[in-house]
């Protein structure tokens, strides 16, 4: 039974049958929602991932209706075709959706491509319907600390305007953490209320711990007597890969140490590049694996790695942090002490913390993970726990039924 004949509507241009982050959350999300709304998807064809797969322009998929609309499907990972892109995918969503979104309509729009939300604010005020935006990534913050522009610069200065000015524009606004909440609030002074935090999740009842000595790639890999370091997941302008190099460097004489990078993204070029360039025998690095190859590919490893950018906190939150804690694997994050990476790591006892450029510290603290097995596998099983206990699917999903049905009509 539908609740009411009101429409969601889910603007972005990530969606099924796009893997990348926040690709799948997404997907679940709208297909949990389906039993009570009508539940209508506006995206592109795949872009990350999945590009190069053309999917239907028109299907019904879970009790959802997807449109994907027509737009350029460039390499993201050169920024003039990433730019493009933007552009082109969020016109072609905002025309599209003009043309159906109805008075008393709720749009839940995503953050990125980030003239996307803009565009969705616009359609709301046209059509009187009332608009949800979802933040993954803040911005002018995440350009500054990806390099792409200064803090001072005149871009920096138009995006911290502008943002505050969609903030406010909007109805409500999902964040993904309490540094983030932080930070959104700063730009909408006196309308903090208006923010709602609802954290991603981890797929525990399909990723979970995993006998080592069973390990499909490891034993591939010829690593099953090794210690080791895993990085999984997006290789971005934000990620702090260069502290886990110059750590790799540094415990090169310590043959029973293995690092394995298994991803993709802006920096995987760069990554390859030093792999080459300094001869490290003791690093792996593999192309992304798919979904299904996640529960043994996550269970590869004694320590898992999520690294950042410093300056990062507030900005973005590693939603893979969850699908780790999941596998039941310690984490070493890298990252402010203040941000929700941190936080989760502290407050469930899952690993440890380690802020960015300290890669002696980074060492350190795998030697010392190498030496004490025991509260490896301990804060391993504080993390799975804890995935259990408050970061499930159901959990979000009924946090976003509550924030659509209290929408103020």
């Amino acid at each position: 039974m539908r609740k009411n004949v009101t429409k969601v509507w889910i603007l972005s241009e990530l969606y099924f049958p796009e893997q990348t982050v926040p690709s799948p959350f997404l997907t679940r999300i709208a297909e949990g929602l389906a039993p009570h709304w009508r539940v209508q998807v506006v995206c592109s064809q795949p872009t990350y991932a999945a590009r190069g797969i053309r999917a239907a322009k028109r299907e019904e998929r879970h009790g959802v209706y997807i449109r994907r609309v027509t737009s350029t499907t460039l390499d993201k990972d050169v920024i003039i075709y990433r730019i493009i892109n933007f552009v082109t995918i969020s016109l072609s969503i905002f025309f599209v959706s003009l043309r159906h979104v109805r008075r008393g309509d709720i749009v839940l729009v995503m953050s990125n491509p980030p003239l996307l939300p803009f565009l969705a604010v616009v359609l709301c005020r046209l059509r009187g319907a009332k608009s949800i935006l979802m933040i993954q990534d803040v911005y002018p913050e995440i350009l500054i600390c990806a390099g792409i522009t200064g803090p001072d610069s005149i871009l920096a200065r138009f995006g911290y305007w502008a943002t505050r000015k969609l903030y406010r524009s909007c109805d409500s606004l999902v964040v993904l953490g309490r540094d983030m909440a932080n930070l959104a609030a700063q730009k909408i002074e006196g309308l903090s209320g208006k923010i709602k935090i609802i954290t991603n999740w981890g797929d525990w009842d399909y990723i979970s711990p995993r006998d080592r000595d069973e390990n499909s790639l490891l034993q591939q890999l010829q690593l099953a007597d090794h210690f080791v370091v895993q990085y999984s997941g997006n290789m971005g302008r934000t990620h702090g890969l260069e502290d886990l190099i110059q750590a790799a460097r540094k415990l090169v004489s310590s043959p029973e140490i293995h690092f394995l990078f298994i991803g993709s993204g802006a920096k995987r070029r760069w990554l390859e590049k030093k792999i080459r360039e300094s001869e490290l025998k003791n690093l792996t690095i593999l192309p992304p694996r798919s979904r299904q190859d996640l529960p043994d590919s996550l269970n590869a490893c004694d320590l898992a790695v999520v690294a950042l950018s410093p300056g990062m906190s507030g900005v973005s939150v590693p939603s893979r942090m969850y699908n780790i804690m999941a596998a039941g694997k310690p984490i070493l994050g890298v990252a402010d002490v203040d941000s929700e990476l941190s936080l989760v790591i502290a407050e469930d006892d899952s690993g440890w913390v380690v802020p960015p450029g300290q890669p002696d510290n980074i060492v350190a603290t795998i030697l010392y993970a190498l030496s004490h097995p025991g509260e490896c596998r301990m804060k391993g099983l504080n993390g799975r726990q804890a995935v259990e206990r408050k970061y499930s699917f159901e959990q979000a999903l009924a946090a976003y039924e509550q924030l659509i049905e209290e929408l103020p009509q």
